[in-house]
């Protein structure tokens, strides 16, 4: 009798780690980051200042198009980022100490002309804040097409 209730006792253990152990050897998708929309995320680790969502709405040509994206100063002091595309004169955006500045919602999108890039295409920008060096990330070019969109395409083509 004593001896059933052993192993009953074992089996049940065996059962439930293998039930549950997968999750010590298998990584968790839930931790993996992403940008969870259009546009991608931008980390430089030597600068003050992060970039989410950056993604540019343009014109059916690529010509004009307005860069759209939160900005992010998690730090406690005031942060310039300069954002400089190729052919095109840099844009720069200070953001006070932890504060977020949303291009194309709380303030209006950096109109780019001179683009030259058709949407469905990716454009190289470089961004730069505080001391670093900065990085280059290829972004996102969309159209209007989308209704949610469509309020951010450029206007007077």
């Amino acid at each position: 009798m004593k001896s059933r209730l052993v192993a009953s006792a074992a089996i049940s253990a065996l059962v439930l780690l293998g039930a549950t152990g997968c999750t010590f050897i298998t990584p968790q998708s839930t931790k993996i980051e992403y940008a969870a929309s259009d546009g991608v995320n931008v980390s430089d680790k030597d600068g003050p200042i992060d970039v989410r969502n950056a993604l540019v709405i343009a014109n059916e040509d690529g010509s004009v198009g307005n860069f759209v994206g939160a900005i992010v100063n998690p730090t406690q002091d005031r942060a310039t980022l300069t954002i400089t595309l190729e052919g095109v004169d840099p844009f720069t955006v200070t953001v006070s100490a932890g504060q977020t500045i949303s291009l194309g919602s709380d303030e209006e999108p950096l109109r780019i002309v001179g683009l030259d890039t058709k949407p469905g295409a990716t454009v190289d920008i470089h961004f730069q804040s505080g001391d670093s060096a900065g990085v280059t990330t290829a972004v996102p070019v969309l159209d209007g097409t989308l209704p949610y969109y469509s309020d951010l395409a450029p206007e007077g083509d």
